[in-house]
């Protein structure tokens, strides 16, 4: 990589931690939009710590979130999900992973708003499924047509989305180019879909 491009790169990563202040970035969108793969390199170039709060209810629950929605089905799910981002945006900053429904709800929603940066990884429908059917551990997608069942989840819950106060357009493009797109959509302050040229 030449200075230039360093150079570059360094200034991007300074402008956006800059811009990010002491706040979380917590990433919000629908299961495959690529919020953990995204959010671990960009912790990374912000020098922050990430976690992944699917991961962090897997951990303090000591079960899958596929076991506990059948256990406690998904109002439960939700309202331990809500403790969980809530005490983890206490510790911050840092870079958050939420699961697909986690900004849905309200009481969510509010605690991210209260003291974090939301990004919102916006997928066409697509680039979900080619992503999501692959595993059959989303809870959500034991449906009979689970891809319809992901359409209807995306007409759901993308005017909530829309809330965050950034939109980076995810898609199958080199993880480094998503990276450096968030990256510039934080440092810019940008609303609107960044996508860089």
């Amino acid at each position: 990589m030449s200075e230039q491009v360093l150079t570059l790169a360094e200034s991007l990563r300074d402008k956006a931690r800059a811009a990010l202040g002491q706040r979380n970035l917590v990433f919000v969108g629908l299961m495959g939009a690529g919020k953990s793969s995204i959010g671990r390199p960009v912790a990374q170039q912000l020098g922050l710590p990430f976690v992944d709060t699917d991961a962090e209810i897997e951990r303090v629950s000591r079960m899958t979130i596929a076991e506990l929605f059948a256990a406690y089905g998904e109002q439960e799910f939700r309202a331990l999900e809500t403790r969980v981002i809530k005490r983890l945006l206490k510790g911050g900053p840092r870079v958050v992973s939420t699961g697909g429904g986690a900004f849905i709800n309200e009481s969510t929603r509010l605690h991210v708003k209260r003291g974090s940066l939301s990004v919102w990884l916006k997928a066409d429908l697509d680039v979900l499924w080619e992503r999501v059917n692959k595993r059959d551990t989303r809870p959500l997608l034991k449906t009979e047509n689970p891809k319809q069942t992901l359409e209807n989840l995306m007409n759901a819950r993308y005017p909530i989305y829309a809330e965050a106060d950034i939109t980076v357009l995810s898609r199958d493009v080199n993880k480094d180019i998503m990276v450096r797109e968030v990256l510039a959509a934080i440092a810019e302050g940008k609303k609107t879909e960044s996508k860089m040229p």
